[in-house]
């Protein structure tokens, strides 16, 4: 019988992450590329997407991180998806977390047919 599980798991999916420094943060990946090509401000955004101005500073100046609920405004204000502002923090916290020293040693659990 094969495993139920429907997810392919490989030991290559960080494969995207960089190796020698972190990740670009979301929010300087929102300043850059989204509202200071479009000409917007911050408090212009925070205005559409109907979120406090220093949501959108913080976020910018990395001092907050990526919410599910941001994501989903982005998306709809750039025409962008949430999965793409959801996979930038997921990506800086995986390599942050990678580059911490570990604080208990996890064994690899091996399965066993009966």
């Amino acid at each position: 019988m094969r495993g139920r599980c429907a997810v392919k798991t490989t030991t290559n999916d960080t494969a995207r992450l960089p190796k020698n420094r972190p990740p670009t943060h979301p929010g300087e990946i929102l300043l850059e590329e989204f509202l200071n090509p479009a000409g917007m401000s911050q408090a212009e955004a925070a205005r559409r997407l109907d979120i406090p101005t220093n949501r959108i500073n913080e976020l910018v100046k990395g001092k907050r991180g990526m919410t599910a609920g941001t994501a989903l405004k982005l998306a709809a204000l750039f025409d962008t998806t949430p999965q793409f502002w959801m996979n930038l923090q997921t990506n800086l916290e995986l390599w942050q977390a990678m580059h911490k020293p570990a604080t208990v040693a996890v064994t690899p659990y091996r399965h066993v047919p009966a």
